[in-house]
């Protein structure tokens, strides 16, 4: 188990390295700094909302979960 703390970290290392992936992979086809600048900074933006929408949907869905312990009463 880790802290939620762990996983923001975790999270927001990952969108760096991922960013840098678009960016240097558009630069290189384009050959453009400024498309490959705004292609790295819109996708993960885009990115980020639809992992949002992406797990509050997942919120709705029943599927695969498990019931809460029951919790020892006093």
């Amino acid at each position: 188990m880790e802290t939620h703390l762990r996983s923001v970290a975790k999270g927001m290392s990952w969108r760096v390295i991922a960013t840098l992936v678009t960016t240097i992979v558009v630069w290189l086809i384009s050959g453009e700094v400024a498309m490959a600048l705004f292609a790295g900074a819109s996708d993960s933006l885009v990115k980020i909302g639809l992992f949002w929408a992406h797990e509050r949907g997942w919120q709705r869905v029943e599927w695969g979960r498990m019931p809460p312990p029951p919790t020892a009463s006093p």
